[in-house]
């Protein structure tokens, strides 16, 4: 969930989960998360990912992440981040000709990676579903020309005031937000991984309704197959 927050900041072109990466000749290392360096052809990719995450979890091999760390950094990664999943919520910061070896931060704090993401990160989102789901929705939204949802609002509640009747205002602020809506949820599918026809595409531009789009943008986050942001319940 919180690699969303990640991938689909505006600044990332490239970004995979456990891509395979050719160090050099002998070595090919695969991060949980990769971004930056990430080729859309088939088999491994060439060099280092920019920016790279680990989670560690229970039964986590330290020599041998460390090993990967030091590689990593060693074949041109700028930053490694390890998400440490056992005992307090935290983030080991690695990077690369940093004096210091490593920094940990913890909730509350930032993440930041100059030159690979736009935005700062906060490290509840790599833990916490609904911090995610508002970094990942404020993302796809900078995708698409917006700075936040209420500058969708404001765009709806400009073109209604264009129209210059009462009826052109409601509407107009309406659609706005409801096409912001309808983009994000393009865009988070296609984040990660699923394909959507033009079927599927028409079903949402073509819905109206407020609270549906809002149901599905949240169904968006969760579902394993895209025909289930449809499911009824």
């Amino acid at each position: 969930m919180g690699t969303l927050a990640v991938t689909t900041d505006p600044a990332v072109t490239e970004a995979g989960v456990d891509v395979g990466h050719r160090l050099d000749d002998k070595t090919l290392r695969a991060p949980d998360v990769s971004v930056g360096h990430v080729s859309n052809e088939p088999g491994f990719a060439d060099g280092a990912p920019l920016l790279a995450i680990e989670y560690a979890d229970r039964g986590q091999d330290e020599d041998d992440l460390q090993e990967k760390i030091s590689q990593f950094l060693k074949a041109g990664t700028l930053y490694v981040w390890v998400v440490r999943l056992v005992g307090p919520r935290r983030v080991e910061v690695y990077e690369s000709g940093a004096e210091a070896r490593v920094r940990t931060l913890t909730p509350g704090d930032f993440l930041e990676a100059t030159g690979v993401l736009q935005n700062p990160v906060p490290v509840n989102a790599l833990f916490d579903s609904e911090t995610s789901y508002q970094i990942t929705l404020r993302n796809l939204l900078q995708r698409e020309g917006y700075d936040s949802l209420e500058s969708v609002r404001n765009e709806g509640h400009t073109e209604g005031h264009t129209e210059g009747h009462t009826e052109g205002h409601t509407e107009g602020h309406t659609e706005g937000h409801n096409q912001g809506r309808a983009e994000a949820i393009f865009d988070l599918l296609e984040a990660r991984g699923f394909s959507i026809d033009a079927s599927f595409r028409q079903r949402i531009l073509t819905c109206h309704e407020t609270k549906t789009l809002k149901l599905w943008l949240l169904r968006a986050l969760q579902i394993d197959d895209p025909q289930g942001l449809f499911e009824t319940t």
